[in-house]
């Protein structure tokens, strides 16, 4: 297991909860590695902080599951400045240098740990 796995993902979260621009940007790679609902691809810091602050988005952690030593699936209960009640979502998250390199969000758990258990495999294989 990558030893900052866990501290990379709690500032991820904390810099993400917080709307901290600043914060969120020091706490992802470059670049960062996103999906959600309006897309993937790779995005700079300041991109990712961009979002931060646009998006309003608020992730709360629910349950942790380890899948390699980089890949950390977290279930998460989302919110957004407006909706009243938590969505039930889970993001992979990446960690390399201490740093959250993806953040893979996916609708449920099951989609996430299937998702974090193919880049394993890609990860693996030629």
């Amino acid at each position: 297991m990558e030893p900052n796995i866990e501290p990379a993902i709690d500032e991820w979260h904390t810099s993400v909860n917080d709307g901290d621009p600043k914060r969120a940007a020091d706490a992802v790679g470059n670049p960062i590695v996103v999906l959600g609902p309006k897309g993937a691809g790779s995005i700079t810091p300041e991109q990712f902080a961009d979002w931060v602050e646009r998006s309003g988005i608020r992730l709360i952690p629910r349950s942790w599951h380890p899948v390699a030593e980089r890949l950390m699936v977290v279930e998460q209960d989302a919110t957004w400045p407006q909706s009243k009640d938590p969505t039930r979502v889970a993001t992979v998250f990446r960690v390399a240098g201490g740093k959250v390199t993806a953040a893979l969000r996916l609708p449920d758990l099951g989609s996430a740990l299937d998702l974090a258990h193919i880049c394993h495999e890609m990860a693996a294989t030629v």
